[in-house]
């Protein structure tokens, strides 16, 4: 499924399974304090704007948390750090800061991503 999505987008599968992995630990039922839901763990917002009826299903989960992450790398000309960023914590706090926000939780996010795609 992860191949699946990536292709259909274009964004490579190894970042998709790396924010799965992240994100969610692969839980397809996972669900966050601040209320993101699923394998991608998409905001109810999200999920409506990239159609994703079901969070809680792994196919819907990861085709709309690609389509975001495609999104994303498209807006920052590809560049995977900010890309990441926004995916974690917006993207007008990315743009606010122009770059990595200085909020922990996110700089952790992205360098963990980073650490393992990388490799």
């Amino acid at each position: 499924m992860i191949d699946e999505a990536a292709q259909k987008t274009g964004v490579d599968k190894g970042l998709v399974l790396e924010v799965a992995r992240q994100e969610s630990g692969f839980k397809p039922c996972a669900v966050s304090v601040k209320g993101a839901q699923g394998l991608m763990q998409l905001m109810p917002e999200t999920q409506a704007q990239f159609s994703v009826n079901d969070p809680f299903d792994p196919k819907q989960s990861l085709e709309g948390g690609t389509k975001l992450l495609k999104q994303l790398l498209d807006r920052y000309s590809g560049d995977v750090q900010k890309a990441l960023a926004a995916y974690n914590a917006g993207a007008a706090r990315v743009d606010q800061s122009g770059g990595v926000p200085e909020i922990p939780e996110t700089q952790k996010y992205v360098l963990s991503i980073l650490g393992r795609f990388l490799r």
